[in-house]
C-alpha cells in the first residue's frame, strides 16, 4: 500500500505540470504557427478543407467527387467532359489562391515573429487574409453550383446516397440541369 501511494506522489506533480501545458506546445516551430502541415498541404493542392460542406449537405455535388463516382452516376460522356473541365478549372484556382493565402499567413506570422505588427498592419493583414479566404471558399462553393446544374435530379439523389446522406433535396424538381431547361419566369413549363 505504501508502494502506491508513493508513486501516486511522484505522478501529481508530473499531471500539474502536465495540466499546465498549453494545448498549443509544440506548434511553435510550425512554418505558419496558425497552420498545421496538413492545412497547408491542403491548400497547396487545391482541396476543398470544408471550404464547400454547405453546398455539399444541402444536395449540390462536388465535381471530384462525381468524377470519384461517375460510374454509379452513369454520367454521359458530355456530363463526364463537363465534370472534367470544371473540376480542373476549381482546382487550377483554388491552387491560386492557396498559395497566395499561404503567402498571406506567412507574412502575418514573420510580422509577429519579428515584432514588427502594430494595430493597423494586423488589421491590413487579417482583411486581406478573409479576402483570400472568402474567394477560396467562393471556387469550392461555385463550383458544386455549377456540377449541381450538370446533373438531373436522380443522378442528385444517386450521389447523396453513395456519399452516404440521408434524406433527400426538399424540392428535386427545382435542380436544374443540363438536359432539362428551366422556363423563364411567367413561361409556362
Amino acid at each position: 500500500m505504501k508502494r502506491y501511494l508513493a508513486i501516486i506522489l511522484i505522478l501529481i506533480p508530473c499531471l500539474v505540470i502536465a495540466s499546465e501545458q498549453s494545448p498549443y506546445a509544440g506548434e511553435e516551430i510550425r512554418s505558419i504557427k496558425s497552420m498545421s502541415e496538413q492545412e497547408i498541404e491542403s491548400l497547396r493542392r487545391g482541396d476543398g478543407m470544408g471550404f464547400a460542406k454547405l453546398a455539399e449537405l444541402n444536395h449540390f455535388p462536388g465535381p471530384r467527387h462525381v468524377l470519384d463516382i461517375a460510374d454509379e452516376l452513369e454520367l454521359s460522356a458530355e456530363q463526364l467532359a463537363m465534370t472534367q473541365s470544371l473540376y480542373e478549372e476549381m482546382r487550377r484556382s483554388a491552387v491560386i489562391l492557396g498559395k497566395e493565402l499561404l503567402e498571406a499567413e506567412s507574412r502575418l506570422d514573420m510580422d509577429f515573429e519579428q515584432r514588427t505588427v502594430n494595430p493597423e498592419s494586423l488589421e491590413a493583414s487579417l482583411l486581406e487574409i478573409g479576402r483570400l479566404q472568402a474567394q477560396l471558399r467562393y471556387v469550392h462553393l461555385e463550383a458544386h453550383l455549377t456540377q449541381t446544374r450538370l446533373l438531373t435530379p436522380d443522378q442528385i439523389e444517386t450521389y447523396d446516397a453513395v456519399r452516404g446522406y440521408g434524406g433527400s433535396p426538399h424540392d428535386p424538381g427545382a435542380h436544374s440541369t443540363m438536359h432539362e431547361p428551366q422556363a423563364s419566369p411567367g413561361e409556362e413549363e
